[in-house]
């Protein structure tokens, strides 16, 4: 039999309940299978007249795993119960991994043909429409000093202050923005491209829309500072070729024909 370790309270070890392995073997038994259940491991004084007996677990399914069984006896009774039988995890237990909700699990790209994606009511992206601007930011965020808000069009909410931080760090930072390896080689910025589309509203200052069919951002937001092999005014030098040298077919001379075949010869003075 393994090691008896009390509980915080230290309650006094009852000896039924202790002793009572092989009633706590036949519980794990009944929950899992016989062969599942190996060494007794310990007993763990939970309360007064309350154990708990641990069993290693031998299902490959389960490694690292063990049996929990509460024994318990009442007050001046004889016969010990069961009270749980459980499989718990052991220190080195496979787990999976701790829960995360849906929201914190969702990145860019999840959401598929069909799917709907339910904004909150209390998203720091979002603001009513017509909410006004900070009297601090009016400055600064504003683009029209007599229109303090962004009007929502028949939109019942836009895009608040938080909400335009945001994407704007993340199309910067990103492969829209200048630290990108295409905009590192490219010839020019796009804020000098003439298929830079400039952006509505607060955005309008940093990102456009590159309206460039053959370039690798058609129809994408990029940065003033990114750039690509595709800029209206890149000019390549021309190369200049030399031209091939002109055949010279001489049209006086002539050609010394031998025909081994006199039948040939014939033929070609009838024709001739």
């Amino acid at each position: 039999m393994g090691s008896v370790s009390p509980s915080r309270r230290n309650p006094a070890p009852d000896k039924a309940c202790i002793e009572a392995v092989d009633l706590a073997r036949s519980a794990a038994v009944e929950i899992s299978r016989p062969e599942w259940v190996g060494d007794h491991l310990s007993a763990h004084v939970e309360g007064d007249r309350l154990v708990t007996h641990l069993f290693e677990c031998r299902d490959a399914a389960y490694p690292g795993w063990h049996y929990a069984v509460t024994v318990v006896r009442a007050a001046r009774a004889k016969v010990v119960t069961v009270n749980e039988a459980v499989l718990l995890p052991g220190p080195e237990a496979l787990l999976a991994p701790q829960w995360v909700p849906w929201k914190e699990r969702l990145r860019p790209g999840d959401l598929g043909v069909g799917d709907l994606l339910p904004t909150s009511a209390d998203d720091d992206r979002l603001e009513p429409g017509f909410a006004y601007a900070p009297a601090d930011a009016l400055e600064e965020e504003a683009d029209d000093r007599t229109a303090p808000w962004e009007m929502g069009l028949g939109r019942p909410r836009v895009l608040s202050r938080e909400g335009r931080d945001a994407a704007a760090e993340r199309w910067y930072e990103g492969e829209a923005g200048p630290r990108s390896a295409i905009a590192a080689a490219a010839p020019a910025t796009c804020s000098t491209c003439g298929f830079m589309t400039p952006l509505a509203g607060g955005l309008r200052r940093m990102f456009g829309v590159c309206a460039n069919e053959f370039a690798p951002d058609d129809g994408r937001v990029v940065s003033y500072d990114h750039g690509c092999g595709a800029h209206s005014e890149a000019v390549r030098e021309a190369v200049r070729s030399e031209p091939s040298p002109v055949p010279v077919i001489d049209e006086l001379g002539y050609d010394h024909i031998v025909f081994d075949d006199t039948s040939e010869l014939e033929l070609v003075s009838t024709e001739g």
